[in-house]
């Protein structure tokens, strides 16, 4: 496989930036991005209200979108997923992924508090309705719990940022 094909991938809480950066790196390296956000808006418009119903499209989408990742990546085009790789199980997908066409890999970890990751979600939900799903400071931190931050044992090609208080 070509050595500069990659699979670009994140690791960050709601909110720090995840969806700014992988724009910007599809732009920078010519590469296809693939959002998860806008899929499952699109298809699922209103059936995710809750992080079960979340979960549950999340995974449909992640199975679909499996075979086609691959495809775009043995074919040497490089592939900017902005799906969430927050715990070990997110990102043993992506793994699985990258391992199984041979292609090389990055994951973006966005390092912010959740002081920063607050303010950034109250600034870009103030166009939203109001009740409007993971909008709200008490959804921010049901969803932060579950965060983990990748480690060097899992072995990953890392890439950290460090979000500071502005």
């Amino acid at each position: 496989m070509d050595k500069d094909t990659t699979l670009h991938f994140f690791c960050g809480k709601m909110a720090a930036g995840k969806s700014t950066l992988a724009k910007h790196l599809s732009e920078k390296h010519n590469a296809i991005l693939l959002g998860e956000d806008n899929w499952l808006s699109q298809l699922y418009p209103e059936e995710i209200t809750d992080i079960p119903g979340y979960i549950k499209y999340s995974s449909r989408l992640k199975n679909i979108m499996s075979e086609h990742i691959k495809l775009l990546l043995s074919h040497g085009i490089s592939v900017v997923l902005d799906f969430p790789g927050n715990t070990p199980n997110q990102r043993n997908w992506f793994r699985a992924i990258f391992e199984q066409v041979n292609v090389s890999h990055i994951l973006h970890f966005i390092d912010a508090s959740d002081e920063i990751c607050k303010r950034q979600l109250k600034e870009r939900s103030k166009d939203k309705l109001n009740g409007a799903p993971f909008t709200s400071e008490e959804e921010f931190d049901a969803i932060t719990k579950y965060f983990q931050p990748p480690l060097e044992s899992e072995g990953f090609n890392l890439i950290r940022y460090e979000r500071k208080n502005i």
